[in-house]
């Protein structure tokens, strides 16, 4: 393992820091409909930088398509295709932000999706679905996601009257599609390298564990205690990388 992590270039209680966080993520994210990239994107920024954004995009995507064969009956498509258009300037932004700002400045702009994805899942504000609304969330979706893997927040903040399992499928077909062009977007920008799916190779396991262990005992926890703890780990983490 020694010589594994040598070769990875990481030291192995960092390794088995991100893991765990990771484990987490998913964990919560099975659970409740999201987690991996808002309790994973502040922990892992402390942690090792490096794995932010590639690593949560990569597993944010293998989530998804988890979540997206059990609820693929709820997805529609057109209640999500103009956000996808909104995220190609979006995305655009986002990968500026990452080649142009400094660590310091993108740790505070990571820390400040993060308390926005708290505030928009503990908030529900009604906003009216129209084009411009899902275009706009789409731009903003696109600069949170490529910067931090945080696609989510201004989805969800016009999904807020779907059922829950609607809103996971939408979300989890968004997530997919949205994914894909994020990997694209920082192979094309040089952001993504051999490293990084070696790693991810390592951390597989931890994720798929999470997914299965939410699968296995989820029901029998209380989903707003959880995601309560969740959030205040979330918030924590975020308001120590603002400090």
């Amino acid at each position: 393992m020694e010589s594994l992590l040598h070769w990875l270039e990481m030291p192995l209680e960092s390794w088995l820091a991100c893991a765990a966080v990771l484990l987490l993520g998913a964990f919560v994210q099975r659970a409740t409909g999201f987690g991996l990239a808002v309790v994973g994107a502040p922990l892992l920024l402390m942690i090792e930088p490096r794995l932010v954004p590639v690593i949560l995009v990569l597993f944010g995507f293998t989530v998804s398509l988890m979540m997206v064969r059990r609820y693929w009956h709820e997805v529609r498509l057109k209640e999500i295709g103009v956000a996808l258009i909104g995220r190609l300037p979006g995305n655009g932004l986002g990968i500026w932000l990452l080649l142009a700002a400094p660590m310091v400045v993108l740790e505070k702009l990571i820390a400040a999706i993060v308390l926005f994805a708290v505030l928009v899942t503990l908030c529900r504000f009604e906003l009216p679905v129209n084009r411009f609304t899902l275009f706009v969330a789409g731009i903003l979706s696109g600069i949170f996601g490529t910067v931090a893997a945080i696609g989510g927040p201004p989805i969800v903040l016009l999904m807020h009257g779907f059922s829950p399992d609607r809103m996971r499928g939408n979300l989890a077909a968004f997530f997919v599609l949205t994914s894909l062009l994020t990997l694209l977007t920082l192979a094309l920008a040089g952001q993504i390298s051999i490293w990084h799916f070696k790693l991810a190779l390592t951390f597989l396991p931890a994720v798929l564990v999470g997914n299965a262990l939410a699968d296995a005992i989820a029901h029998r926890l209380d989903k707003q205690l959880l995601q309560r703890l969740s959030l205040g780990l979330c918030t924590l983490a975020a308001l120590g990388l603002l400090l």
